[in-house]
C-alpha cells in the first residue's frame, strides 16, 4: 500500500480500513480488550460541525479524531449515548502523504493509533510507544 502507481489512483476507504484494522490487530490484547465496542469510519474528510468544534478551518488540517469519553472518565451513567467512534480521514491523510513522502500504511497506522490513544486517555508519550509495539 505504501506504492502508488503514477496514473492510478489513490487506495480507497476500503484500503484504508484494511490497514486500520491490520493495525488493531497488531496492539497488544490489553487495549484490544477495550475496543470492541469503538466504531471505526473512514471518511473523505471532516464535516464543517467537526472542524468547527475544533477550530480548523480547512479539512485538510484534520487526519483523524476521536469521539467519545475516554476509558477512565466513563461511567454507568452514560447508557443511551453513542457509541465512541473513531474517524480516519482519507483526504487529509492522502495530503500529508504527499507532502511528508512517508508510507502510506505508516501513516495510516500512526493516525489510528493516535486516536485509539484518546479513547485510552493516554500522552503523546504513551501513544508513540504504542506506536512502536506495533510496528512490523
Amino acid at each position: 500500500m505504501d506504492r502508488q502507481d503514477p496514473m492510478g489512483e489513490a487506495p480507497d476507504a476500503a484500503a484504508f480500513e484494511a490497514v486500520a484494522r491490520a493495525t488493531i490487530a497488531r496492539l497488544p490484547d490489553a487495549f484490544r480488550a477495550h475496543l470492541g465496542e469503538v466504531v471505526l469510519l473512514i471518511e473523505e474528510e471532516a464535516d464543517a460541525e467537526t472542524l468547527a468544534d475544533l477550530g480548523l478551518e480547512h479539512p485538510l488540517e484534520l487526519t483523524g479524531v476521536y469521539h467519545g469519553r475516554p476509558i477512565g472518565e466513563k461511567s454507568a451513567f452514560d447508557s443511551g449515548a453513542m457509541p465512541d467512534r473513531i474517524h480516519l480521514y482519507r483526504q487529509a491523510i492522502l495530503a500529508e502523504w504527499c507532502e511528508t513522502g512517508v508510507r502510506l500504511d505508516d501513516l495510516i497506522a500512526h493516525v489510528t493509533i493516535h486516536e485509539i490513544g484518546h479513547h485510552f486517555g493516554l500522552s503523546d508519550d504513551d501513544m508513540h510507544a504504542l506506536e512502536e509495539a506495533v510496528a512490523d
